[in-house]
């Protein structure tokens, strides 16, 4: 396979999730490259959790290289501090992303169980289910976050394949949607 490599993530201040998959040149297939988790909780200390957040990220961008970053947004909660937390979090992963040139795309929780199950509002273990089915791989229930991050990486690979190309100019647009243009 020769396709695109996507990460996906599923952003935490004590576990991140990761997940990296693999596309087929023609978008056909999908398999799975490697899937974890960041264990972050021996780090008593917030900030030190941040370091490792961005030194994890810095290793899994060079060991693999991926094409693209797709990273889960935030989720509303009622917890002011744990929702800071979450969001330096994410903001380190995706700043490790953008260092390394990366592009990254942001997918919305519901958006992400809609993809992969169909129910916006399915469990985490829906999703685990669904996704082991998908990549054919099996995933303990203790690896809850790497599957919600490949969830991410599947969703993304969804979107992208699903979205026409864009016209590289207006010429190349008009030659392709000649029934778009009124005469004069």
């Amino acid at each position: 396979m020769s396709g695109r490599i996507i990460l996906g993530l599923d952003p935490g201040s004590v576990i991140m999730g990761f997940g990296i998959i693999q596309e087929t040149k023609k978008g056909s297939a999908l398999q799975l490259i490697e899937h974890g988790v960041f264990q972050l909780q021996k780090y008593k200390r917030h900030m030190l959790r941040m370091r490792h957040i961005y030194l994890h990220m810095m290793d899994l961008l060079q060991k693999h290289a991926p094409d693209e970053v797709a990273i889960e947004s935030i989720f509303y909660g009622t917890n002011v501090q744990s929702m800071l937390k979450l969001g330096r979090a994410q903001g380190v992963a995706i700043a490790a992303a953008l260092a390394c040139q990366m592009p990254v795309t942001e997918y919305a929780p519901r958006k992400v169980k809609q993809a992969v199950t169909g129910n916006g509002n399915a469990s985490k273990q829906q999703v685990a289910t669904m996704v082991s089915y998908l990549l054919n791989i099996s995933t303990p229930s203790s690896f809850l976050d790497a599957s919600d991050a490949l969830a991410v990486a599947l969703c993304h690979s969804q979107q992208r394949l699903s979205t026409p190309a864009k016209a590289k100019s207006w010429e190349q647009f008009v030659a392709t949607h000649p029934n778009h243009i009124l005469s004069s």
